[in-house]
């Protein structure tokens, strides 16, 4: 109940049913002496292009990108960015997390901004063991600091550096898949999450608490986030990505 992820922002291919498009036909048809199955596949459809200005200093390698993107964030946020923010394996963090929102688990050791101390706070109504309306007050540092930031300085810090992000997706074991595809694919994930009765019951089965509901305990590591910060943190972090939807689903034009 303690991970917190700022950034707002899971894939399911459905190739075996293409596969058995193709063997019902195989089954049912003659021989052919040229068949399909000998050219390349062709490549995922790209739905979200991101074109980079090419005028612009080279990139630096992946490997060695932390300290080129520090200077972008310093110069996004105006100063030094906030301590909660991670400015070491700033692409692998945040590429990992991306990828991770939508599933049961996101690392916190994969995470881009450090997780709170302590323990949620929470108290008890007519027996009933409950998240305390103080809890959202411990996520109000994160969700400030994401309203402070210029959503298009933000999108074209993001687009600059996209080539990088790229390349640690497809690290990531994506060979040929598109990073802003999954990006905008998490968005919608995360837009999605469900609004709750408040408060929100929980138990402890064991060390950390858990959604004392079993349908919104099942969702994903995201959502329950979403939940975990309150309705009016909520509604913050959804507007700033609905923010982000519109301007990283625009970026196939340079400006």
């Amino acid at each position: 109940m303690k991970k917190f992820f700022l950034w707002s922002i899971a894939v399911v291919a459905l190739c075996g049913f293409a596969a058995l498009f193709f063997w019902s036909r195989q089954k049912n048809e003659p021989p052919k002496a040229q068949t399909a199955a000998s050219e390349p596949a062709a490549k995922p459809a790209v739905r979200y292009p991101v074109e980079r200005d090419q005028s612009g200093p080279p990139l630096p390698a992946l490997a060695e990108s932390d300290d080129a993107l520090a200077a972008g964030l310093i110069e996004l946020f105006g100063q030094k960015p906030p301590e909660f923010i991670y400015l070491k394996d700033i692409i692998r963090r945040v590429v990992a997390t991306v990828d991770n929102l939508p599933r049961d688990h996101a690392a916190p050791q994969l995470l881009p901004v450090k997780t709170l101390a302590g323990v949620p706070a929470t108290e008890k109504i007519e027996g009933n063991l409950v998240l305390s309306p103080r809890n959202a007050a411990r996520y109000r540092m994160y969700v400030r600091a994401a309203e402070l930031v210029p959503t298009d300085r933000l999108v074209a810090l993001y687009a600059r550096f996209y080539p990088l992000f790229q390349e640690q997706y497809e690290n990531l074991g994506y060979p040929g898949k598109h990073f802003n595809d999954r990006v905008v694919e998490v968005i919608d994930h995360l837009l999605a999450t469900p609004d709750a009765p408040e408060p929100l019951r929980v138990v402890q089965p064991r060390v950390l608490y858990e959604f004392a509901d079993p349908k919104l305990e099942s969702l994903s590591a995201g959502q329950k986030i979403l939940l975990r910060v309150g309705k009016a943190n909520r509604d913050k972090l959804k507007s700033k990505l609905q923010q982000l939807r519109e301007a990283v689903t625009h970026l196939d034009t340079v400006e």
